[in-house]
């Protein structure tokens, strides 16, 4: 436990599950109180929760659905109402739909088209709303992926695309929101042990072939993730601005 983030409000979307759910963890062991979006997972969700509460912080989880752009108003209206400000915005949550290539016939195009819906759209409608509101001095933390600047197999054009769109995006607001000392950061792990992560893995080709790839061969850690996120969020890393930081064992060296 530390004490580092004390008196700092933090919302992770995406937090009932996977990195989100680890990274909550980890600001709440810095001391941070945090709030946490979620879809549809409310059981997980709240025994995220009472494991925050459990750190002698404070927290909520507030359903909101990324998919409806319409839901992030009412998200920060939340946060901000139970804390009382919002100094750091974790863009956690997004959707992954993989394994078909472009030309491929049997292209479920409105499944893809959701996944720009969530990753992009939402991820920036969560922004637009939480901006005005952050205070000076506060953080923006993007979840990217390696894949949004290396792409080192088929059948991921489009989850690839909405991650780069991120990157674009998140420099785009560094120069703008630079004036009031927020920083806008995108970490980019490769591939993590997450439940997401799992539904795509049999439609990767060839997996070990890919860690056969990593200089270090593994996959990372949810702790090397999360920690990363904490550190960017922290005191130290307030010159840090507009980057991507890969978390990915060297893969695209």
């Amino acid at each position: 436990m530390s004490d580092i983030l004390k008196g700092k409000v933090v919302l992770v979307t995406g937090g009932s599950r996977g990195l989100g759910a680890a990274t909550a963890e980890a600001f709440a062991d810095q001391g941070a109180d945090v709030a946490i979006s979620y879809a549809a997972s409310a059981d997980k969700a709240a025994t995220v929760v009472e494991k925050l509460r459990a750190k002698g912080v404070r927290a909520i989880a507030v359903k909101s659905d990324q998919a409806d752009l319409a839901s992030a108003k009412p998200l920060i209206d939340r946060v901000i109402a139970e804390f009382g400000k919002l100094d750091i915005l974790v863009n956690n949550a997004a959707i992954a739909i993989q394994g078909q290539n472009i030309d491929d016939p049997t292209l479920d195009g409105e499944k893809y088209n959701r996944q720009w819906q969530v990753n992009v759209l939402g991820t920036i409608a969560n922004t637009r709303a939480a901006a005005p509101r952050l205070t000076d001095g506060g953080r923006i933390i993007f979840v990217g992926s390696l894949l949004g600047s290396y792409v080192p197999f088929p059948g991921v054009a489009d989850y690839a695309g909405t991650k780069w769109a991120l990157v674009g995006y998140a420099k785009g607001i560094a120069r703008e929101l630079g004036p009031r000392n927020i920083t806008v950061n995108v970490v980019q792990p490769g591939i993590m042990p997450t439940d997401m992560a799992a539904e795509v893995a049999g439609e990767l080709p060839n997996r070990d072939a890919i860690l056969d790839m990593h200089p270090i061969r593994r996959i990372a850690t949810l702790e090397e993730v999360s920690q990363t996120i904490c550190f960017l969020a922290g005191p130290h890393a307030g010159y840090i601005n507009g980057e991507q930081i890969n978390i990915a064992g060297g893969l695209a060296i």
